[in-house]
């Protein structure tokens, strides 16, 4: 017999009890069951979160592992140990496959289900500053016209999100707290595309610096 799906509440709970244990690769899973079973209702601002933590937990560990692989790469390189630069390759290109992984992941999430259900302002700027942050975060370690389009597609998110002038108008009738969250993601995005803007070279992001570290790992 087929595996019974869990409800929306229970896939929630149990994306609460991963968190907890630290098991954000199932995280990931209960509340990708959680966005693909709500047909085109949107999340909560609760689940919205939930989402955002265990993707960011998830490739945040990749971040770091493929920041530290590309260190000891270069040192090697330096070095001339080119047998040990060759096996750092092949390990780094491993972490590069789950990046693209988690990245693609979420990404689809947000085209096919998460943007589209989005009927406020403040969780439309969200979702959409999400987009951006992951095609940065494929910006760092793809070259090429990969690279490029990464790059190209980081701009657009955030550019796109700068619509946020509009949800500026909505803020006066949201309560206390939906304020706070409201004006901190504004913060972020404009800081996001600061950061970004600031890193792509004239010539149409055909260099990409990395963001710094406390940023990117703040700034999801």
């Amino acid at each position: 017999m087929p595996p019974v799906e869990l409800p929306r509440e229970e896939n929630v709970y149990m994306a609460k009890l991963a968190e907890q244990a630290e098991r954000y690769e199932e995280m990931v899973e209960f509340m990708e069951k959680v966005v693909k079973t709500i047909n085109g209702e949107e999340l909560s601002v609760e689940e919205r979160n939930l989402l955002s933590v265990a993707y960011k937990n998830v490739i945040g560990a990749r971040r770091a592992s493929w920041r530290i692989i590309s260190s000891i790469e270069q040192k090697e390189e330096s070095r001339g140990n080119e047998d040990h630069v060759a096996l750092i390759k092949e390990y780094r290109g491993k972490v590069e496959a789950e990046l693209s992984k988690i990245c693609d992941g979420i990404l689809k999430l947000l085209d096919s289900h998460l943007t589209p259900s989005a009927t406020s302002a403040e969780s439309k700027v969200f979702y959409l500053k999400m987009k951006g942050d992951y095609h940065r975060y494929l910006a760092e370690f793809k070259t090429g016209a990969e690279r490029k389009e990464a790059a190209e597609s980081t701009l657009l998110a955030y550019k796109s999100a700068q619509a946020f002038d509009e949800a500026i108008s909505e803020l006066d009738t949201l309560g206390e707290e939906s304020y706070k969250d409201s004006t901190l993601i504004m913060q972020l995005l404009r800081d996001n595309l600061t950061l970004w803007t600031s890193d792509i070279t004239e010539d149409g992001a055909d260099e990409i610096n990395e963001a710094p570290k406390k940023e990117s790992e703040e700034g999801q």
